[in-house]
């Protein structure tokens, strides 16, 4: 039986990821600042431990020994966080992701890997909304988004600088906007899919007319099932590849689009009202072809069939 350490296990994609371990026959030790939102965890053990302090790290490494760690701890959220919470995002993350790699090398683990974001992609290359996919190769000359996609760049650094130093078996997968259920949906850390749900289920329940869209809404995205994600994950971490690789879906879709695509599923005609918000960057789109390659492999849950998921998990919860 192989153990496994997932790190922010009681978030999203930990949560997610944590029960697609278990499936497989893993012993898993979840570890994070909380406990999941959505009920009890699929680990077989849970640990609440603050990963910025080295002290808390050691107790999540304890003396079992990990054939794998999976690196998924992070302060983060959609674009209105993330554009308004630059040195707590630089400070909490860079000392989580220097912690966690640091420990793995001094405990010995088999393998890590480290949930990096497709925010580590410059501006210059993501100022159009009919943009082409973004290669992994497209990194650098660097110019990231924001402090979290900063932090990303420089940890995927330490992982390749680990790897070749110190012989540590790292991966690193660049995470193109996840969605599902048992996620954030309010509160202002929540990215597109969940608060255009909300929105539209909030407005369905209440009986308004329209909802609010951050923007002219022509600004494209493409957007990753979490199902497809964990997959992903897994698949990177049995492969021999140490270099970056996209997960992510390689559809191009504007936010006014998603916004009709959710009213579509909801059964509901709304206006959308285009307000002033951060946006982010006015393109972003995941080129595939590298991990179609490396894992004979991509994402494959299309965005109605995810979506449609999604909005219903949504809805429950906001009808209560």
């Amino acid at each position: 039986m192989k153990r496994a350490l997932v790190t922010g296990g009681g978030g999203f994609i930990g949560s997610h990821l944590v029960k697609y371990l278990k499936a497989r026959g893993y012993w898993v030790r979840g570890v994070d600042l909380k406990y999941p939102e959505w009920g009890k965890s699929a680990a077989d053990e849970f640990v609440r431990l603050d990963l910025r302090r080295a002290d808390h790290m050691a107790r999540a490494y304890g003396t079992l020994g990990f054939d794998e760690v999976y690196a998924l701890a992070a302060d983060m959220g959609g674009m209105g966080f993330i554009s308004s919470h630059h040195a707590q995002i630089l400070h909490n993350n860079t000392l989580i992701n220097f912690h966690t790699l640091d420990a793995a090398y001094g405990y010995g683990v088999g393998r890590y890997l480290y949930t990096s974001s497709a925010c580590v992609y410059p501006e210059y290359r993501q100022l159009d909304t009919d943009i082409p996919g973004l290669k992994e190769s497209d990194a650098w000359p660097a110019q990231p988004q924001d402090a979290y996609g900063l932090e990303k760049l420089v940890t995927e650094e330490l992982c390749r600088h680990y790897r070749r130093d110190y012989g540590l078996p790292t991966r690193i997968a660049r995470l193109h906007n996840v969605y599902g259920p048992l996620g954030t949906y309010d509160g202002g850390r929540e990215k597109a899919p969940a608060a255009f749900c909300r929105k539209v289920a909030t407005a369905k329940r209440d009986g308004r007319t329209s909802i609010e869209l951050w923007g002219d809404g022509q600004q494209t995205r493409s957007f990753c099932y979490v199902d497809d994600c964990v997959e992903g994950l897994y698949k990177l971490m049995q492969s021999d590849y140490a270099e970056p690789l996209n997960i992510g879906s390689d559809r191009l879709i504007s936010m006014n689009d998603l916004a009709r695509l959710v009213m579509e599923i909801a059964g509901v005609d709304l206006d959308i009202v285009h307000t002033e918000g951060p946006q982010g960057v006015r393109g972003r789109l995941s080129d595939n072809t590298l991990i179609k390659q490396v894992l004979g492999w991509e994402p494959k849950t299309a965005l109605e069939n995810g979506l449609a998921i999604t909005y219903q998990w949504i809805e429950q919860q906001v009808l209560g």
